[in-house]
């Protein structure tokens, strides 16, 4: 019985012992080994490893990308004005053993470096760029420089940077309202230049029209002189003609056109004797004295 005893002690020491003695390694997590205090391994791959119970122990750090988020800050452009950057980096733990050796193993420590290096970096980029250059399309090349650099910076304390994104950068009332006013005065002055080619162009347009005008009035005038000849000439022809052929019907004929000019109105009078030759046709058929 005392040998049953002794024997189910061994047994739940045995499995105490190995519940102590053995540890998992996540798909996600690294993890180190420390033997009173001091790193004796760090390449463990995902599933079920070994330890020594009491004098040795693991700690794990979470290997997925991390998200630092910083508050909105002003940093100087090359012009001494203020921009309001807002930015957050992504990164993760790529050698477990520098980063326990430079943070202690907290991430929160870890990012607070991180941060560090990040603010550094915008402060230098944004000291380097115009307002227009950082406004407009420059900041890709900002994030790229950047993260180069903040990698090379954050190699030392195991940290990988993934990304780093400029989400917003705005400017500051007292700023915003120079640029808007200097973008206004621009715009002002470029529509001015527009108006005034415009009206330039404009009267060279008038001018052209205004000599065309003259010259097709003068061409018209000119053609319709010649027409006008032209008929006067067919007329005092076809007149000639026809006096020639019946002089005294011709005569007539002119005499009541007369008459019909002279007598259009019902108010027209005209005091004359009848022996007067304008009548010569109401006193005689022929027209004669």
């Amino acid at each position: 019985m005392a040998g049953s005893k002794l024997w189910v002690g061994v047994l739940a020491v045995l499995v105490v012992g190995l519940g102590f003695s053995v540890f998992t390694v996540s798909e996600w997590e690294k993890a180190i080994l420390l033997q009173l205090g001091r790193m004796v391994r760090s390449d463990y791959a995902p599933g079920m490893h070994f330890k020594l119970p009491i004098v040795q122990n693991v700690v794990k750090f979470d290997a997925r990308i991390q998200t630092l988020e910083s508050e909105p800050e002003l940093y100087l452009t090359s012009e001494k004005k203020n921009v309001l950057v807002d930015s957050f980096v992504m990164w993760r733990i790529e050698d477990v053993e520098s980063f326990y050796t430079a943070t202690g193993g907290s991430i929160a420590r870890g990012g607070a470096r991180l941060s560090e290096i990040v603010r550094k970096g915008l402060k230098d980029e944004f000291g380097k760029r115009t307002i227009q250059q950082v406004v407009s399309g420059k900041r890709s090349d900002i994030m790229d420089i950047l993260q180069v650099t903040a990698n090379a910076q954050a190699k030392p304390f195991g940290i990988a940077i993934v990304d780093v994104r400029i989400k917003r950068i705005d400017l500051p009332t007292e700023v915003s309202t120079s640029v808007y006013q200097r973008m206004q005065a621009e715009r002002q002055r470029v529509a001015r230049d527009f108006r005034s080619r415009g009206e330039e162009e404009a009267k060279r347009i008038r001018a052209r029209a205004e000599k065309e005008r003259e010259v097709i009035l003068a061409e018209a005038e000119r053609d319709s002189q010649r027409v006008r000849g032209e008929g006067d000439g067919q007329a005092a022809a076809i007149y000639a003609q026809a006096y020639g052929g019946d002089p005294e019907f011709f005569a007539f004929y002119r005499s009541l056109n007369a008459y019909r000019g002279a007598l259009d109105k019902p108010s027209d009078l005209i005091l004359m004797g009848t022996d007067n030759d304008f009548f010569r046709f109401f006193t005689s058929q022929t027209g004669a004295p």
